[in-house]
């Protein structure tokens, strides 16, 4: 298989070596604006070279004008998560693929993870019992800088909405209300861009199940992703292990704590890729659709207005604000 990749910036290069090693890619010829780091400058370059699949890698704003030049070439692709910062936009994404009839698979790379999966079979078996609650986690070692910030659509559309993902994903379940809130604690320069450097919400899932979730910008000791699962029959926990940066008061941090999204969920970005190329040569289903994207893009909307308006959103009934 011909694969074009376009954006080779930080993920996009891990992803030109993971294509480039799958046995199904013969070729990956891959366009970015900076001559030095692409073989061509234009997504419209890489389909006039004849690729047979599309990998977007690209910032968010390029996302659905690539995706629409993929289905008017009729090619199948993968994009990086967050597919738009707007519902209405990617809505206008979805009529478009879907009237062109080709694949395309989200980057939401948490669903290709051992623990994830895990956990996900132990809720869907039933080997974990009635869900009872959640806990999540996302916190970043350090923020990104304010050029990246500003362009985001903020910590619940850009970070926290893998754990929208994650948490539909291991349950099964819609989220059907959000109460969240943020705050400015260690950057100031995020309160200019209406963006916050912490952030946590309450989530309810269709079954009355509840999440607590937080998120941060800072962490000391590393990258810090985590998922809970707690059940009448089990108790679970995704991304504890001897790297987790995070110890007990009166201890000393274990060294060696993840480092970054790369360090942590390096196998995972390597299986969706494969996951995405298998479906492209066999023609199966899509491992994370577009539907995905939207259910969590929708949480993360309802997520900026309660933190906005302070009070719930709700995702189901007349309070939704989308559809």
């Amino acid at each position: 298989m011909h694969v074009g990749l376009v954006g080779a910036g930080r993920i996009g290069a891990f992803h030109a070596l993971t294509l480039a090693a799958l046995e199904d890619v013969e070729r990956v010829t891959v366009a970015d604006a900076a001559p030095a780091r692409g073989d061509v400058r234009t997504a419209e370059e890489l389909v006039e070279a004849g690729v047979e699949a599309l990998v977007i890698a690209t910032p968010t704003a390029a996302h659905a004008s690539l995706l629409r030049l993929a289905a008017g070439a009729g090619l199948p692709a993968f994009c990086e998560k967050p597919v738009a910062l707007e519902l209405d936009t990617l809505d206008a994404v979805i009529a478009e693929v879907a009237r062109a009839g080709i694949l395309v698979q989200v980057g939401f790379q948490r669903r290709f993870d051992d623990g994830y999966r895990a956990a996900r079979e132990a809720v869907a078996s039933g080997a974990a019992g009635t869900l009872l609650a959640l806990r999540a986690a996302t916190h970043d070692p350090r923020p990104p800088d304010e050029g990246f910030i500003a362009g985001s659509g903020g910590i619940f559309r850009d970070l926290h909405i893998h754990d929208f993902d994650a948490v539909r994903f291991v349950t099964g379940e819609e989220i059907v209300e959000v109460y969240a809130a943020g705050a400015v604690r260690a950057t100031p320069w995020f309160a200019a861009h209406g963006d916050v450097d912490a952030a946590a919400a309450v989530l309810m899932l269709e079954s009355g199940a509840l999440v607590a979730l937080t998120g941060a910008r800072h962490d000391a000791l590393g990258y810090d992703v985590r998922l809970e699962v707690f059940g009448t029959a089990d108790s679970l926990a995704v991304g504890l292990d001897a790297r987790t940066p995070l110890h007990a008061p009166g201890t000393t941090a274990a060294p060696g704590g993840y480092r970054d999204f790369l360090d942590r969920f390096e196998g995972a970005y390597r299986a969706e890729l494969a996951a995405f190329v298998a479906a492209v040569r066999e023609g199966g289903p899509s491992a994370c659709t577009l539907a995905d994207a939207r259910a969590a893009l929708a949480v993360a909307v309802a997520a900026d207005r309660s933190r906005a308006e302070r009070r719930p959103v709700l995702l189901t009934g007349e309070e939704a604000a989308f559809g």
